[in-house]
């Protein structure tokens, strides 16, 4: 008998990558994705809603609640990071798509996903692919949840490597690092997929190509949103390729074999010229005094990834749709 598709939440900020992301899950029998929840980051929060509502109108998955989350972070902080440089003013390569006819749930993000949780107690994974404010909510409003998420598939940090907003920080961090730091804290199984990881996974022009020679409807709407993503690493990293940031997250939930990582305790820089740095504690040392590390619960982190193979699944299945 087949294992049962594993139960996820995508909290999201749709974004380029994370359409690939949520249209590879749709395509993956090994999850069922029970719902969307939206946050800022690519994009604000209530376009983030909006984007997600489309997305899911154009795989034909109206079925699939979304539910909107936080507008500000978990300090409150209005001053937000939005990435729209990256995305297109739209967060989907200024395509202006028509609104969606579909409207997120009464609940707010954070209610959803302790309310799941709760429904479907160790049975439920979330792939986090914006900054944390939604999930540390979740924490904040029931100390059980920890306990009753099965997992939490973060995209974020950068270990071990310079950041993609400033040399320290890596942008769904940098975007809410109090929040990352209570994810990180919380005792949940939290797996971290870093860009020391999603740096190595690249999407290149031939496979773009490929992408719009194939019939299926998902590789057709992705072919006309990329070129504004394409165009921004060209001119940040020179090179006619995209990092699959979320789709490797995503990947790392549908089938962990193709990933490696390790264990210890990670902490977040709140503050100062390092702000949103992310450290992990390796315990190779065992430490004369009581630090900041001491006695917190350990959560993995990523540190090699099967490229190939992960491009291929993506692509395989976004041209089968």
């Amino acid at each position: 008998m087949a294992a049962q598709p594993k139960k996820i939440i995508i909290d999201t900020d749709p974004g380029i990558d994370d359409a690939m992301a949520i249209f590879l899950a749709l395509q993956s029998p090994e999850v069922e994705v029970i719902g969307l929840t939206t946050i800022y980051g690519n994009v604000y929060t209530t376009l983030a809603t909006r984007n997600a509502l489309h997305l899911l109108e154009v795989a034909g998955r109206t079925d699939i609640p979304v539910a909107e989350g936080s507008h500000v972070t978990i300090t409150k902080g209005t001053k937000l990071r939005i990435a729209d440089f990256v995305h297109g003013a739209d967060g989907l390569g200024n395509q202006n798509f028509p609104p969606p006819k579909g409207k997120p749930t009464e609940q707010s993000a954070a209610s959803f996903l302790v309310d799941q949780a709760n429904l479907y107690p160790g049975k439920v994974t979330v792939v986090a692919l914006g900054p944390l404010t939604n999930v540390a909510l979740a924490i904040q409003q029931d100390p059980a949840f920890s306990k009753n998420i099965g997992q939490i598939v973060i995209l974020g940090g950068a270990f071990a490597v310079n950041g993609n907003v400033n040399p320290a920080a890596e942008a769904n961090i940098f975007g809410d690092p109090d929040a990352a730091d209570i994810v990180f804290t919380s005792g949940a199984d939290v797996l971290a997929v870093g860009i020391n990881v999603t740096h190595q996974v690249v999407l290149t022009d031939a496979d773009r190509e490929n992408l719009a020679r194939s019939d299926g409807k998902f590789a057709q709407y992705l072919c006309k949103i990329l070129d504004v993503y394409f165009s921004y690493h060209y001119d940040a990293y020179s090179t006619n390729g995209v990092y699959l940031h979320d789709p490797t997250a995503l990947i790392a939930a549908v089938d962990p074999s193709l990933i490696t990582y390790t264990e210890g305790v990670v902490r977040v820089q709140t503050c100062g010229i390092t702000r949103g740095l992310t450290i992990l504690y390796n315990k190779q040392k065992r430490f004369g005094e009581v630090t900041e590390w001491t006695d917190k619960p350990t959560v993995k982190v990523a540190v090699t990834v099967d490229a190939p193979a992960v491009v291929k699944l993506l692509m395989e299945r976004l041209m089968d749709s």
